[in-house]
């Protein structure tokens, strides 16, 4: 064990997953204050990457700092910016009809992406509590009329404070079925956000390493951007089920804590 951590803190980059290695809902995972700690301590370069598209960085390290955890905004990557940086790339000064929160919102303004409810480049799905059949009708009526249609993550379902909820993967597939459009996703699996993670980091691949708790999110995320990975048994994976996937990780922990013990 001591070996595989001492490899895992030779790294310059670490790219962590949140929920499920950082905490569980509304509660820090044990040991995740020391990894915290050392990251900051020895200069090291990190970003949390997570595949809700609902909450802002800014946001996302006040949930921290109110668990006890001083984490500064720039070191979060969402899937939200992912899907704005994105759009930007491919039609810059484009239009979106959206359905999503706050932190989507936000990140595609900030992209110089405006919204548009009557001929949109695209349709772009995040998660979201409002969900309501007059969005959905919309949604489907501007695909059918040409609209590109967008989905921040994959995700099927999602864990809140309340349990397992749908998440933008079952949101979007009402769209789906009755345009006879697939959507294209920009959160992990895909390895474009983790590729935009690796170039937040300023660390080539080799220099970096991908740490979560899901085998068909993160690790093959990280794998298809030539980055190391760390599968922590501390979220929704346990040992037994890694044998189910035709890959595998790096590295198996019980949770970041095995990094720094």
């Amino acid at each position: 064990m001591e070996n595989v951590a001492k490899k895992i803190r030779e790294k310059k980059g670490f790219i962590c997953d949140m929920d499920g290695v950082i905490y569980h809902g509304n509660n820090l995972i044990d040991g995740v204050h020391g990894f915290v700690n050392w990251l900051l301590e020895n200069e090291k370069q990190f970003v949390f990457l997570t595949n809700s598209s609902e909450r802002t960085p800014l946001e996302l390290s006040q949930k921290l700092k109110r668990m006890g955890l001083d984490v500064p905004e720039k070191h979060f990557y969402t899937s939200a910016l992912a899907t704005a940086s994105f759009l930007k790339s491919q039609c810059p000064g484009c239009s979106a009809y959206v359905i999503g929160e706050a932190g989507l919102m936000n990140s595609l303004y900030d992209a110089g992406i405006y919204m548009n409810d009557v001929n949109p480049d695209y349709v772009v799905m995040g998660d979201t509590r409002t969900y309501n059949f007059e969005k959905l009708e919309k949604a489907i009526a501007l695909v059918n009329k040409g609209a590109k249609l967008i989905g921040t993550n994959p995700d099927i379902t999602g864990p809140t404070e309340v349990g397992i909820m749908p998440a933008v993967g079952a949101l979007i597939a009402p769209i789906e079925i009755a345009t006879g459009k697939k959507a294209y996703f920009v959160g992990k699996p895909n390895p474009l956000m983790l590729r935009h993670a690796i170039r937040k980091l300023d660390c080539h691949s080799a220099e970096t390493v991908m740490i979560g708790d899901r085998m068909d999110t993160d690790i093959i995320a990280g794998m298809e951007s030539h980055a190391e990975t760390v599968l922590v048994l501390s979220g929704c994976t346990s040992e037994a089920m890694i044998g189910d996937f035709p890959f595998r990780p790096t590295y198996i922990l019980n949770s970041v804590a095995d990094i720094v013990k």
